[in-house]
């Protein structure tokens, strides 16, 4: 196995994804870029610590320790955008949320070198996922994947106003059964969380490619807004003051949440 993909396995019929937290930025792949912090910015900062609870719950965890910024693999490897007709980064992102450069003018990674990381980096994501997926369907009937991400809470390019704290996308519903939304959904309903369901995020790649309900693989992606579980600047992020330290005082009420949140899951799956 590469010495970036990490692979918990459990025999619970859980899956958790975590495609954005690493920071890794191999020499081969900095080429050009403007600086590493900035490549590093828009990295779901210790999303991996706040739920470093599902082990305890025999989950199965996968996780890469490659920067988004290098690729992106919540992104359709074909380049096709999830959101037409709105802002967003690419599979191998040029810009970063708030749309500053990544790269010097003309040094973009090149078609040839984007292949490159597809097959180096994506593609062996995505079958570890679904390698993880057929083994735990083989012992059990449903199987739920949960993509776990974070954004910061106020980003204009990308949405107006403040993003709700839990933002459940389940692919307009098509990536998993009702029954499953809907107990996350009185999860956070009942949290004091403001929450919303298939808003501006409905799920990226991970979740719309392997969520089929009908062959009992469930996909839900989580993406939660930093302030519930770490302070955020008021302007724009700076190398002094981003990302903040995690702290457990202040992250254990969004974890206690969490935690109801996969338990719900797995109650589903075991229901």
């Amino acid at each position: 196995m590469a010495d970036w993909l990490t692979i918990r396995r459990g025999a619970a019929p859980l899956v958790v994804s975590l495609p954005h937290t690493g920071t890794e930025i191999p020499e081969d792949c900095q080429t050009g870029l403007v600086s590493l912090w900035l490549a590093r910015r828009d990295a779901d900062w210790w999303i991996d610590t706040l739920y470093d609870f599902a082990a305890g719950m025999d989950a199965t965890v996968v996780h890469t320790a490659i920067s988004r910024t290098v690729i992106d693999v919540n992104r359709d490897p074909s380049g096709v955008s999830l959101y037409p007709g709105q802002a967003t980064t690419e599979l191998c992102p040029t810009t970063t949320f708030d749309g500053e450069l990544l790269y010097e003018e003309g040094r973009e990674p090149s078609v040839e070198e984007i292949e490159r990381r597809k097959a180096r980096y994506h593609a062996p994501y995505h079958e570890a996922l679904k390698a993880e997926i057929a083994r735990l369907r083989a012992i059990h009937p449903t199987v739920v994947v949960y993509d776990c991400h974070s954004i910061r809470s106020r980003i204009p390019r990308l949405f107006e106003g403040e993003l709700p704290v839990f933002n459940i996308g389940t692919n307009s519903g098509l990536s998993c059964a009702p029954d499953l939304q809907a107990r996350i959904e009185a999860v956070t309903a009942a949290s004091g969380f403001p929450s919303v369901s298939n808003g501006r995020f409905k799920g990226g790649y991970i979740t719309r490619s392997l969520g089929a309900p009908e062959a009992g693989i469930h996909a839900v992606q989580m993406e939660l807004a930093c302030r519930a579980y770490m302070p955020e600047p008021e302007s724009m992020p700076t190398p002094e003051a981003w990302p903040t330290p995690y702290d457990a005082a202040y992250t254990d009420p969004l974890r206690e949440n969490l935690k109801a949140i996969l338990t719900a899951c797995l109650g589903f799956a075991e229901a």
